[in-house]
């Protein structure tokens, strides 16, 4: 399946990425349309872009939306919902150590990548490995 995207990915549309392809479609391409616009090709599942089904609702960041509407009760996926929502959206309270970490490592992977499908790559390590040391502290 094709999904869209604004371009210049962060730290939620890296996050989503990486849901997508381990979770939902392994085969996924991604298609980047410039950030601000809505162009969005016909064939392809808009995420993480203001207004549609699979982006920000109720303060939270896509991520999380894509927990609930793919109905994912995985406790390590929804504590990734939570960094990231810290990490990408206006919060009064701080409680996840990791975000600004994370948010940080993500800006970097657009600075040492050659485009966003590249990024996206690059950030699917990262998610991984988050995953795995927040899966280690939950056993």
């Amino acid at each position: 399946m094709k999904w869209a995207t604004w371009s210049d990915v962060g730290v939620d549309r890296i996050g989503c990425a990486w849901l997508i392809r381990r979770w939902l479609d392994p085969d996924a391409q991604f298609v980047f349309v410039p950030e601000g616009s809505h162009e969005v090709p016909p064939d392809a599942e808009p995420f993480d872009i203001p207004g549609v089904r699979l982006s920000h609702h109720g303060g939270h960041c896509s991520f999380h939306t894509f927990l609930v509407t793919y109905d994912l009760k995985d406790a390590i996926l929804a504590r990734i919902a939570r960094i990231i929502d810290e990490a990408d959206t206006v919060t009064e309270v701080e409680l996840e150590p990791a975000a600004p970490g994370l948010d940080l490592l993500c800006r970097g992977l657009r600075r040492i990548s050659s485009d966003d499908g590249e990024a996206l790559e690059h950030g699917a390590m990262l998610y991984e490995a988050l995953y795995a040391q927040l899966e280690s502290e939950a056993s």
